[in-house]
């Protein structure tokens, strides 16, 4: 009895029967979660837009996706998070454009005559000239600046803090609400910034690249720097600013892109 016991004990696998099992188990797993993301997709391609508004051109899950993936990074978003600076002989000596929209009419764009509106309200404004911006306290930075296409570069810039400029005019209260808006002298490129981004210290209203004026396709007289953010939303050629407790309008969102386009 007990060597007929022995006898019905399976014997043990072979080295290929173990690569054959762990094969078909992987295939089994990789068709399974392949025959998933595929119904996902679907799912997603067939989904209704979001209602156009401030946002618009995305699916609406994806929307709701991309909002609260923005509350939550925003809830752990700190000014003592500063991006990594670097030596300015790491700079780039040619510095990559990454967008005209806005800027294109440089024939007609008198710099001489430019002014940064501030809106304070429907009625009133200030009107502020770039010798007035340059005679502040200059701040330079020297970071890797990353676009969404997917290309980064080091760049140096300088001009003066955002919360320096803010203060100096006495526009902290403004500078509370949640938001801040910027546009082109044209309105044909905007885009919108919560507080906490617009007060980061490393954020500044620039009108120097690589000790220089900034040439007229990178925004000169006066543009956003803003090393918290993807390209999109350093605004080349500030024409004006406003604030507000809800969010401003902004060209990429619009398009279907993320918001915030923090990094």
């Amino acid at each position: 009895m007990e060597q007929q016991k022995k006898r019905k004990v399976k014997a043990p696998l072979s080295i290929e029967q173990k690569i054959k099992r762990r094969n078909f188990i992987s295939f089994g797993v990789f068709f399974a979660l392949g025959g998933s993301a595929i119904a996902g997709w679907k799912w997603l391609l067939h989904a209704p837009e979001e209602t156009p508004g401030i946002t618009g051109g995305a699916k609406a899950p994806l929307r709701r996706a991309l909002n609260k993936t923005e509350l939550f990074f925003r809830n752990f978003f700190s000014n003592n998070h500063l991006v990594k600076t670097y030596p300015k002989e790491r700079a780039a000596k040619t510095v990559r454009v990454n967008s005209l929209i806005g800027i294109e009419d440089d024939g007609d764009f008198d710099i001489g005559k430019w002014k940064l509106e501030v809106k304070i309200n429907s009625r009133e404004s200030l009107k502020i000239g770039i010798e007035d911006i340059k005679a502040l306290p200059k701040t330079e930075i020297v970071f890797d600046f990353k676009c969404v296409e997917g290309w980064d570069q080091i760049q140096h810039w300088a001009g003066v803090k955002l919360s320096d400029f803010l203060s100096h005019y006495k526009l902290d209260a403004l500078a509370q609400k949640n938001y801040m808006g910027l546009e082109t002298p044209n309105g044909e490129y905007y885009v919108g910034l919560e507080r906490d981004s617009v007060l980061h210290p490393q954020t500044i209203l620039a009108y120097q690249m690589n000790g220089k004026p900034i040439s007229k396709e990178h925004g000169a007289p006066l543009r956003l720097i803003i090393p918290v953010k993807y390209g999109i939303k350093n605004l080349k050629r500030i024409g004006t600013m406003s604030f507000s407790d809800t969010r401003p309008r902004d060209y990429w969102a619009e398009q279907g892109y993320d918001y915030y386009s923090g990094l």
